[in-house]
């Protein structure tokens, strides 16, 4: 298990966007949080400039970041400012937060792709940030939809696979 990788990203609403992923073939761990904002130790109540975001652990020799980003850009909508379904603020913009080159340049190329597919309404708005620190949210916000099946979500997968 030393060979698994980390991936953040942020699509609206935290909660959604780790039911989905977690059951990703390749994906071993999904837990959701705070990244990108300006203070340290945010909290639901408090995460100035934060995004919801999900860590994904995944086995890369089962599934590549470049997969999960087209899975990424199929189960929320990327043309949407600060906004997924009824949430809306800068928490649940949609976001990539880079940890190398290597993932800046898949970002790139996979938002290229999903511009040029012409499948959303608008041109991805999908921020690319520097990955900094993720900061995992509070208890009951973890697997939330497992522990509550009829909560909240507007994530689901809209059409298949842009590569």
């Amino acid at each position: 298990m030393e060979n698994l990788k980390k991936a953040y990203l942020a699509g609206g609403c935290f909660w959604g966007m780790e039911d989905l992923f977690r059951a990703r073939p390749g994906v071993i761990n999904t837990e959701v949080g705070y990244l990108g904002g300006q203070n340290d130790n945010p909290t639901y109540e408090y995460h100035p400039g934060h995004a919801e975001g999900v860590e994904i652990t995944y086995d890369p020799s089962k599934t590549t970041y470049r997969e999960l980003l087209d899975y990424f850009f199929r189960v929320h909508d990327p043309s949407t400012v600060d906004r997924q379904g009824n949430d809306r603020g800068k928490s649940y913009r949609s976001a990539l937060f880079i940890q190398n080159d290597e993932e800046g340049n898949d970002a790139v190329e996979m938002i290229k792709l999903v511009d040029d597919s012409q499948r959303w309404p608008g041109k991805v708005v999908t921020t690319l940030e520097p990955f900094t620190k993720f900061w995992p949210a509070e208890d009951y916000h973890q697997d939330y939809l497992v522990k509550n099946p009829n909560g909240y979500t507007c994530h689901f997968e809209r059409f298949g696979t842009f590569l």
